[in-house]
């Protein structure tokens, strides 16, 4: 699966400010201060230099790693409110702990964050998709849009149906490898009711549709060709593809890793 392509974490690792540059000034030293207001050294001159030794303290414990990102990613947003970096210091703790209550606590927290900064924006609708993507198991999964070539698209109203969400792009190597899994399965099981519902993170119009009519895949694809950017993915939490969803007769997505054993899970919910 290919990860979300971003520098995002080589300044989580980075951004270790205050863990020792600017550590508490002890009593001595407030008492030497005089009241003296000390300006903040650039945002950036801090990255660069405490970056080899965030690196150093993730690569020697990844779980004690990630309590440090977050303790700095705090500090860091009470003296820098404006950058997103320490915002999306939170976003990489809360994707990659195993806590679960934690998981929804930061992503919760981060939804919550109102700012006019567009980066800070980006890292809060991450994180609302996030959310969703937790919460959306079991449920009603609502998609509505036009497709490339007009077709119109509603999830709603394709119960009856069992539905596969592709997120995927023409650039992906193993999304294209995956295809002649998804061929089959659609040609051995469309007649039965399986639908596809394709999602490309494509920014090229031209491309994908002549890669859609090559590869003979008459299912409707969402395109806004914003590329990792796309609104469909955003919305539902997508941060690596091929991701496959699974939606069931009632409309219920029962499964957010489709790709293990698709046939199989679509004939199970078929003979539902």
């Amino acid at each position: 699966m290919k990860s979300l392509p971003s520098t995002i974490l080589r300044l989580f690792l980075g951004a270790f400010l205050f863990v020792s540059s600017a550590a508490l000034l002890s009593a001595e030293e407030k008492a030497n201060e005089k009241e003296t207001v000390k300006e903040k050294p650039p945002f950036q001159e801090v990255f660069k230099e405490l970056d080899a030794q965030a690196r150093a303290a993730m690569q020697k414990d990844p779980r004690e790693g990630l309590k440090e990102v977050e303790r700095v990613g705090r500090l860091l947003i009470k003296d820098y409110p404006e950058e997103p970096i320490p915002y999306a210091m939170l976003a990489f703790v809360g994707g990659r702990t195993s806590d679960n209550e934690k998981k929804v606590s930061i992503f919760k927290e981060l939804a919550a964050i109102q700012s006019s900064n567009p980066k800070v924006a980006q890292v809060v609708g991450r994180a609302k998709g996030e959310l969703k993507k937790m919460e959306a198991l079991g449920k009603p999964l609502e998609m509505k849009f036009t497709a490339l070539g007009g077709r119109e698209v509603d999830l709603t109203k394709m119960k009856g149906k069992v539905v596969l969400i592709d997120f995927w792009a023409t650039w992906c190597g193993p999304c294209v490898r995956e295809l002649p899994n998804v061929k089959r399965a659609y040609g051995e099981l469309h007649e039965q009711g399986f639908e596809i519902v394709g999602i490309s993170l494509d920014k090229d119009e031209k491309k994908l549709t002549s890669f859609v009519a090559k590869n003979d895949m008459p299912w409707p694809q969402y395109y806004d060709g914003k590329g990792w950017g796309n609104l469909l993915a955003q919305e539902h939490g997508i941060r690596g593809i091929p991701a496959m969803w699974l939606v069931d007769k009632e409309g219920n997505l029962v499964d957010q890793d489709a790709r293990t054993d698709l046939e199989e899970k679509v004939k199970k919910y078929l003979a539902q």
